[in-house]
C-alpha cells in the first residue's frame, strides 16, 4: 500500500511543466465586458513558486483590474492518481474560491481546465482556461465564459513576461 501511495506522492514531468513558470513576471491584462466591444487592458505584477517539494506551484498575483486594484493567489497541481491539473484561485474582488480542473496537451505546454461558477447577476456559469506556455519566459492565460444558453466568450486574457 505505501508503495503505491508512495510512488503516487513523486513529481513527474507534469510537475516540471509547472515549475518550468516558476519566477518573477510582469503581466498585461485584457478584460472584455462586452463581447464586440475593446478590451481593458490593465498591468500587474506576479510571483511564482514550487511549493511541497515540488509538487504544487503557487501564483501571487498584484494588480489592476477595470480599474479597481486586485491581489490574488492560485494553487496548482497535478494529481498523479486522476491524471489531471487541479488549480484554485482567490482574490480580493469576492469571497469564492474557484477550483479548476482538467488536463494538457501531449506535449504538455497547453492546459486547459474548466470550472463551474453561480455568478449572483448571471447564474450558473461554466469557465474554461487555458494557459499556454509560449517559451521559456513567456505564457499566456485565456479565460472563458458559458452562459446557460451555451455562448461562449472570451473575458479575459493574461501575458505573463518573465523579469530580467
Amino acid at each position: 500500500m505505501m508503495e503505491v501511495y508512495t510512488k503516487l506522492a513523486t513529481p513527474g514531468a507534469p510537475h516540471k511543466v509547472l515549475a518550468s513558470m516558476e519566477g518573477s513576471w510582469n503581466t498585461k491584462i485584457k478584460s472584455w465586458m462586452e463581447p464586440n466591444k475593446p478590451p481593458m487592458e490593465s498591468t500587474g505584477t506576479c510571483e511564482q513558486k514550487m511549493l511541497l517539494g515540488g509538487r504544487f506551484l503557487q501564483q501571487e498575483f498584484t494588480g489592476d483590474m477595470m480599474g479597481t486594484p486586485l491581489n490574488g493567489i492560485g494553487v496548482t497541481g497535478f494529481d498523479n492518481h486522476t491524471k489531471k491539473y487541479v488549480s484554485t484561485w482567490m482574490d480580493s474582488m469576492g469571497t469564492a474560491i474557484l477550483v479548476f480542473e482538467g488536463t494538457a496537451s501531449a506535449d504538455g505546454k497547453t492546459i486547459t481546465q474548466e470550472s463551474r461558477y453561480d455568478d449572483p447577476i448571471k447564474g450558473p456559469l461554466k469557465w474554461r482556461s487555458v494557459t499556454r506556455i509560449v517559451d521559456d519566459h513567456t505564457h499566456v492565460f485565456e479565460m472563458y465564459e458559458t452562459d446557460k444558453r451555451g455562448n461562449e466568450v472570451k473575458m479575459m486574457e493574461i501575458t505573463y513576461t518573465r523579469k530580467r
